[in-house]
């Protein structure tokens, strides 16, 4: 079976198909998981005593698709998927198929407001489950809250400026990692609030920081011009990653935690090999500082966002650039993926966000309606809506095909900043100027 005649039906392999014969034979199917956002079948299996897994992406499926053929096209790709599975399998796909019409039309109301911190916030995370979150902030503390009682679970003091990048080990989201001013990163554990290890070795402020899907590594961004790998469990530095002659601003893992990527004001992106730090290519082709850089889910696209009013799509193979997404009257401030990699949208200083078709490289849509800058902008894990914070103080949630504004989330005081579905895309957080944060349900 060819990988082109399986993309008809979206199935493909996370890891190259085992030949039929002894090598699989040795290989026993332990379990299958369900993975709802981008759809998928996690399948656990032995082999040689090892407990492995790799996953079945289903990234075309809709509600439509004819579940009988798609599992009979998964069963001639997968040698681990027998006949004897061909009910569960068939469940597991009408499951995924079934959470694909959940939540389209949720309409969120303000559940609480925290008066987080004493100074500004700087960033909001969520957990992956969202049953809790952080806020950072210019008061040097970093706060883990319970979304569903707004209470404050610990405070993480011990940073001597501000508190600036932040982030959970998602999808375990059992440490917290936060990033500096004062230069360091701190690693920290989600459950007790305890410092387990503080990262020294930047010589400027940290201000992008990310965990590998993995949680054995973090990465951080500095405003020295290197990036830096840490070893979560001893808390040593595994490599610097130097090369760039001007302040990195944006970092990111693949979905395979092999490669990352770096954006920074020298106008360029540089992608790396996480395991040795050794450069693999530059993307060269903006004319502005990066203010966004990303890969798609399948880590066959990276996405880069620029001052200089474009978005850039690259090959992420080749390092070479298959389209400029053009349109914005102003700086491109923030920019996403959907879960898929289908869809593109890009926020601007100009107050507007757009839509782009990923195969196509054409807008689909304009979302119109912001009265500010739009800093921030991300896809609900179905696909379907879009929410964004702007400096006019609100968040907005839009249709992501039509453009339609859906719903203003207003009340805020000052400019929005940062805010964030969670995994389920049925809570909204945002974070802003004005001190506090909310919690839209």
């Amino acid at each position: 079976m060819r990988a082109r005649d399986l993309r008809l039906f979206g199935v493909s392999m996370a890891t190259k198909p085992l030949s039929q014969g002894s090598k699989s034979e040795k290989m026993k199917l332990k379990s299958l998981l369900l993975r709802y956002y981008p759809p998928g079948i996690m399948l656990e299996y032995e082999k040689s005593g090892e407990l492995k897994t790799r996953s079945i992406d289903l990234l075309e499926l809709s509600p439509g698709t004819d579940v009988s053929a798609l599992v009979e096209e998964i069963k001639r790709a997968e040698p681990l998927i027998t006949a004897s599975r061909t009910e569960q399998v068939s469940l597991l796909v009408q499951r995924l198929q079934e959470k694909l019409r959940e939540n389209s039309n949720h309409s969120f109301y303000l559940f609480k407001v925290l008066r987080a911190h004493i100074l500004p916030l700087t960033n909001v995370a969520l957990n992956k489950s969202g049953s809790c979150f952080i806020t950072g902030s210019y008061d040097r503390t970093c706060k883990l809250w319970d979304t569903a009682s707004g209470e404050e679970l610990h405070t993480l003091e011990g940073h001597r400026n501000v508190v600036y990048a932040i982030a959970f080990n998602n999808p375990y989201g059992d440490k917290i990692a936060t990033g500096s001013f004062d230069k360091t990163c701190k690693l920290w554990s989600a459950e007790t609030g305890k410092c387990y290890h503080t990262f020294r070795g930047h010589t400027a402020e940290i201000v992008c920081l990310s965990f590998n899907p993995q949680s054995t590594l973090v990465a951080t961004g500095s405003m020295d011009t290197t990036a830096k790998l840490w070893n979560i469990e001893n808390g040593e530095e595994m490599c610097t990653l130097t090369g760039h002659l001007a302040e990195i601003i944006s970092l990111a893992f693949d979905t395979s935690g092999n490669r990352i990527i770096t954006g920074s004001f020298d106008h360029t992106v540089a992608v790396w090999d996480a395991s040795t730090g050794r450069k693999v290519f530059t993307l060269i082709g903006h004319c502005a500082e990066i203010s966004s850089a990303l890969f798609s889910w399948d880590c066959s696209l990276i996405l880069t966002g620029s001052m200089d009013k474009t978005c850039m799509l690259w090959d992420a193979t080749n390092g070479k650039c298959v389209a400029t997404l053009t349109g914005h009257d102003d700086e491109i401030l923030d920019s996403c993926f959907d879960y898929t990699g289908k869809l593109i949208a890009t926020a601007s200083a100009d107050g507007t966000a757009r839509v782009y078709c990923a195969a196509t490289r054409k807008c689909i849509t304009k979302l119109e309606g912001h009265e500010g800058e739009i800093s921030k902008i991300s896809f609900n894990p179905q696909g379907n809506r879009l929410l964004t914070g702007s400096s006019d103080k609100t968040a907005r949630i839009w249709d992501a095909q039509t453009g339609q504004c859906l719903q203003v989330l207003e009340g805020h005081t000052d400019e929005i900043f940062s805010c964030a579905f969670n995994y389920k895309g049925n809570i909204v957080i945002t974070g802003s100027k004005d001190n506090t944060c909310r919690i839209w349900r």
